[in-house]
């Protein structure tokens, strides 16, 4: 196996693992989100708020990731 090859098979592992758990952390965070505003809806300002730092800090980490892949598939 030669350096090219290993290099595309990390890029994909790196884009994989990138995608999968971010997007299951903010279908995670989504849902519970709804479901606490749907308990206590007289707290969904403060709800709402929360869950949309944690969506974007979930989001930060697959751009992290396609940062990551971009450094090994071009460096």
């Amino acid at each position: 196996m030669d350096i090219d090859t290993i290099k595309l098979i990390a890029v994909a592992a790196t884009i994989i693992g990138g995608t999968l758990f971010p997007a299951l952390a903010i279908g995670k965070i989504g849902s519970k989100g709804l479901e606490s505003i749907g308990r206590n809806p007289e707290a969904a300002s403060k709800i709402q708020t929360a869950m949309v730092l944690s969506i974007a800090f979930a989001e930060a980490i697959a751009i992290y990731a396609l940062v990551v892949a971009l450094i090994i598939k071009f460096v």
